[in-house]
């Protein structure tokens, strides 16, 4: 089947609209609504044009460590020759809707919903919106974590309806991911990967560990248990998840419920951060 995806709307509220919302932001935790993700919260960007971004995620004291996560959003013509100004970061985009052309040391790639790529860091890279519509998509980014002996990964391409998700063991196909990128490729210091449950899924125990998250709901809805809370998220929702944040979650239906994740892998834990 062909996956859809949520995308922001934008826009203002009207001031006949009710103050009350589902924003949550904690120590350990933290629910960006799509209720909120307006015209007035988002940013420009140096280089781009024809561009703005929702900025759900980013490096702050109590807030995310390791990444920063937006949605982008390209009206027609627009994009950037110098999209990344840090050479440090690398980079993976996610399409929601749209068309884009991404350019990876100098060969194009043509991306539609669904698309995915991985652009190692200080890798020359432009994109562009040659359609006639805006194009939008999830756009990532971490300041890559080398290890001597393993060299740099390669660009990755690919569409999630091409590649066939990985059912976790003893669920019937309940509960599956589907990943971008090699889990046995210890180059790569994160993964991005799509969960999907099925309704009345759940992840059956409190999932407590190291690897901090960004979950954008693509689809659906669920319950998602984040700390000591129960906290109801549908689709066009951001959650931030610190490391050793107990989560779980149960899908309510009527149908799948799908998110973007991101979470940190691959590498010992900083001896010297703190």
């Amino acid at each position: 089947m062909t996956n859809r995806y949520f995308t922001i709307p934008g826009g203002h509220p009207p001031q006949t609209d009710l103050l009350t919302g589902r924003a949550v932001f904690t120590e350990a935790y933290a629910v960006i609504p799509k209720g909120v993700m307006k015209d007035i919260v988002t940013s420009c960007f140096p280089f781009w044009e024809k561009t703005r971004g929702w900025i759900l995620a980013r490096p702050l004291s109590g807030f995310a460590e390791t990444f920063s996560q937006y949605v982008m959003e390209v009206e027609a013509g627009g994009g950037s020759d110098r999209p990344e100004t840090d050479p440090r970061a690398q980079a993976a985009l996610f399409v929601v809707d749209g068309e884009i052309v991404v350019t990876i040391e100098g060969q194009a790639r043509y991306l539609t919903s669904g698309g995915f790529a991985y652009i190692p860091a200080g890798m020359a890279w432009t994109l562009k919106n040659f359609g006639k519509s805006p194009a939008r998509f999830h756009w990532i980014r971490k300041a890559y974590e080398a290890v001597d002996g393993l060299g740099t990964p390669e660009p990755v391409v690919a569409n999630e309806n091409d590649i066939k998700p990985n059912v976790m063991p003893g669920t019937d196909g309940r509960w599956a991911t589907t990943r971008f990128l090699d889990p046995a490729d210890m180059r790569f210091d994160f993964h991005v990967n799509i969960v999907t449950f099925q309704p009345g899924a759940v992840i059956p125990f409190a999932e407590t560990h190291i690897m901090e998250h960004g979950l954008y709901v693509l689809e659906g809805k669920a319950v998602y248990r984040l700390n000591q809370d129960w906290v109801e998220v549908e689709a066009g929702d951001f959650m931030w998840l610190r490391a050793f944040c107990p989560q779980a979650c149960y899908a309510g239906g009527p149908g799948r419920f799908r998110y973007l994740l991101y979470k940190d892998v691959n590498r010992h834990p900083s001896l010297t951060r703190f």
